[in-house]
């Protein structure tokens, strides 16, 4: 029922599905392009239209009262950011916990333009031994789905060209709000 009227909605304005359904029971699955609230709504009706229950993360600002309950029952999971906390140290420890668990991260961190990715994503993955899976949503053609998962290899610049390529066709909402696609880490790199 959910999954039929998930597709029904997206259809009734004019969004279609591309992609299939990823099959890893675990992994970290990115949300960009990033640029509008309208990602969150359509994050959430495909993940019923593709029948995923996720789990993402959020600022912690989202989850008071009265809708906290409702965020939580959502999926999401309150990140304070400005606390000194090891988010990646508990997302790897909620992968270690649970036999599925689809992440849902934001690499931007924000709808707003930014000049590096938040790498908590790669680091999370990494750590976790978990394949990424890249999702979009593409304003332009209407369209949202995902693309091949993909295991780490542990060369940075390598693992970022890959969504380099992946993304470059798609376009959010805000298209000048879609920063670079690369880590500060690139620059460490040999």
């Amino acid at each position: 029922m959910k999954k039929t009227l998930a597709r029904w909605t997206l259809r009734l304005f004019g969004w279609s599905l591309e992609g299939e359904r990823p099959v890893a029971p675990r992994y970290v699955l990115i949300a960009a392009p990033h640029t509008s609230n309208w990602d969150f709504p359509l994050m959430l009706l495909y993940a019923a239209a593709f029948e995923m229950k996720v789990t993402w993360m959020a600022k912690h600002s989202l989850f008071w009262p009265p809708l906290g309950w409702m965020m939580r029952a959502l999926g999401g999971m309150p990140i304070v950011r400005h606390r000194n906390g090891n988010t990646v140290d508990s997302m790897v420890e909620a992968f270690r916990d649970r036999a599925q668990l689809i992440l849902v991260v934001p690499t931007e961190g924000t709808r707003a333009w930014v000049e590096y990715w938040k790498s908590g994503f790669y680091h999370i993955a990494r750590r976790a031994d978990v394949p990424i899976v890249p999702s979009f949503l593409d304003f332009a053609q209407k369209r949202g789905g995902f693309g091949p998962a993909m295991s780490l290899s542990g060369d940075v610049v390598q693992d970022m060209d890959y969504f380099r390529n992946f993304y470059r066709d798609y376009q959010g909402r805000f298209p000048a709000l879609f920063g670079p696609i690369r880590l500060r880490e690139e620059s460490d790199a040999p």
